[in-house]
Parts: structure tokens; C-alpha cells; sequence
């Protein structure tokens, strides 16, 4: 009997035994999980965490359609003459494999007096570096394309400290500072004048009197001076997107003569570009530079709203 009654004192021990060893167990992994929450903070994974964080996604997560991104009255001023095909209207799709990264157009209109292209291409920049945000790689992929295009930087304005280096300083420091650009008589006088002219210069980029000086070179064999005015030339601009320029090219080739005019601006992590040129075989009839650009910044104002929508 008494076997049989160390067998049920056995198993009478075993859930004991079990119990035991539960709490002793419980109790291990409590130890151990409380050291795992005192090192979670030391753990580099937080570090990463913090650093995905601060690269925050870009702002499009995916593109318009380029062939249907222009409406129908803008293809109509940009491609004069294409109502005569419908079809034209419609442009040619860029081969892409992924159109949620890029996605492009084309159209191509020909006539007796010409033949117009246009092109639209939209870029999504993504940032695959984790402490880069993807509006930060755009803005680097921009700036290489105005560099690639030799764009000038945006005019800077140290006018007005220089004026009050002119105003403040009437000493030799002051006159010294202003005398390369002016004359000796009034240098405090003459350096503001200076600073002015500039000034004013650099602020008609818009349509002022030199527009219809433009237009008439455009007409004639001194349009080359019409690319090198300040209203057309090729420049930054401070009214589209988050940055953007336009570059204008007065191409002659025997076969003829074309202006290339390319605007290219970012909105956030999306870069796009248009292609405007148009082509003539009559040298005497120089395509016009402000009619081609003003069309382009048209057509970007309309590609920013579909950006958006």
C-alpha cells in the first residue's frame, strides 16, 4: 500500500512542483523584462526612430495624367493649328513603367508657317535615405537641372545695406566702398543712385516698357538681344511653385531657325518640366520670345492647380 500511496502523494506534488516553477519562471522573465525596458531608451532602434521621423514624406504620393494634365483652351494657344486634327489634341504618352514616379507627354503640330512641340513630364522624387525627406532630395535634383541649364542664382539684395553703409558711413570707408561703380564728385550720392538703378532694373521682370521692345526685335534679325533683355531672358522665377526657372535657346541651323524655351519648377516633392518650341524655315520671322513664355508659364500656372487638385 504504501507504493501506491507514494504514487498519490507524487502526483498530489506535481502540481505543486509546477507551481513552483511557474512563479520562479514568471518571476525570471519579470527580471528580465524589466532590464529589457531599462535598455530600451540606450537601444539605437529609438535613434532610427527619431530619424525616420524627421524626414517626413513628400507631399504627392502620386501624379497627374500629363496627356490630359493641359485643358483643351491651353493645347489650343500653345498648338495653333492643330484644330484642323483633333487628334493632336490627345499628345503622345512617354513610355514609363511606373507612372505614379513619371509620367510625360508629347504633342507635335505642323503647318505652312511652322511646327510647334510641346512636352510635359511630372517627376516624383522619393528619398530612399531616411534622413533625407524627399522634399530635400527634390530640391537637390532642381537645383542640378538649373546648374545643367547654367541659371543664374536669384538676384540678391545687399542694396539696402549698401545704402546704409552710404548713408551711415560719409567717412573714407564709405566713399572708398562706393567708388568703383561711381564717380568721385558725390560718391554718397552717386552709390545710392547706383544701388537704385539696379534696383529697378531687376525689379521689371514683369511687363514693363522693355515687353514691347521685345516684341518688335522679335520681328527682325536683332532678336538675339530680345533672349538678353531682362524680361526674357533666361532667369528664376518667384511666382511659381516652391522653385522654378525658365531657360530660353535661339537655335539657327541651316534647315532653319527655332526657340527652345524650357520651364522646369517643384511643388514639394514633385519636379515638372515643359518643353515649348517652336520651328520655322523663314529666318526673317524670329519666333518671339515673350509670346512662347508667357504660353509656358500659362501652362505651369495650370499644371500647379492640377497638382493640387
Amino acid at each position: 500500500m504504501q507504493p501506491a500511496q507514494r504514487r498519490a502523494y507524487g502526483r498530489r506534488g506535481t502540481p505543486a512542483v509546477a507551481v513552483l516553477i511557474t512563479v520562479l519562471a514568471a518571476a525570471g522573465l519579470g527580471g528580465c523584462t524589466g532590464s529589457d525596458s531599462s535598455s530600451g531608451p540606450d537601444d539605437g532602434a529609438s535613434g532610427d526612430s527619431g530619424t525616420n521621423a524627421s524626414a517626413e514624406p513628400g507631399r504627392y504620393r502620386s501624379l497627374p495624367e500629363a496627356c490630359g494634365a493641359a485643358g483643351r483652351k491651353t493645347l489650343q494657344t500653345l498648338l495653333p493649328g492643330a484644330e484642323q486634327d483633333d487628334k493632336v489634341y490627345d499628345g503622345q504618352a512617354t513610355v514609363t513603367y511606373d507612372i505614379d514616379r513619371r509620367d510625360g507627354c508629347r504633342w507635335k503640330v505642323e503647318t505652312s508657317s511652322g511646327t510647334r512641340y510641346l512636352t510635359i513630364d511630372f517627376q516624383r522624387v522619393v528619398s530612399y535615405d531616411p534622413s533625407v525627406s524627399d522634399d530635400d532630395r527634390a530640391r537637390e535634383t532642381y537645383e542640378k537641372k538649373a546648374v545643367a541649364a547654367h541659371i543664374p542664382d536669384a538676384p540678391s539684395t545687399p542694396s539696402a545695406p549698401s545704402s546704409s553703409q552710404s548713408e551711415g558711413g560719409a567717412s573714407g570707408d564709405s566713399s572708398s566702398s562706393a567708388s568703383p561703380g561711381t564717380s568721385s564728385d558725390e560718391p554718397g550720392k552717386s552709390g545710392k543712385g547706383g544701388a537704385g538703378d539696379e534696383a529697378d532694373t531687376s525689379g521689371q521682370p514683369g511687363k514693363s516698357t522693355d515687353s514691347p521692345s521685345a516684341g518688335s526685335n522679335a520681328s527682325g534679325g536683332s532678336d538675339e538681344g530680345d533672349t538678353a533683355a531682362d524680361d526674357t531672358a533666361p532667369r528664376r522665377l518667384d511666382d511659381l511653385g516652391d522653385d522654378a526657372f525658365l531657360n530660353d535657346e535661339l537655335i539657327t541651323k541651316d534647315s532653319g531657325i527655332h526657340r527652345d524655351i524650357t520651364l522646369v519648377f517643384r511643388s514639394s516633392n514633385v519636379i515638372a518640366t515643359i518643353e515649348y518650341d517652336q520651328w520655322t524655315t523663314d529666318k526673317k520671322h524670329i519666333p518671339s520670345s515673350q509670346g512662347l513664355q508667357e504660353n509656358a508659364q500659362d501652362l505651369a500656372d495650370e499644371l500647379t492647380g492640377r497638382l493640387n487638385e
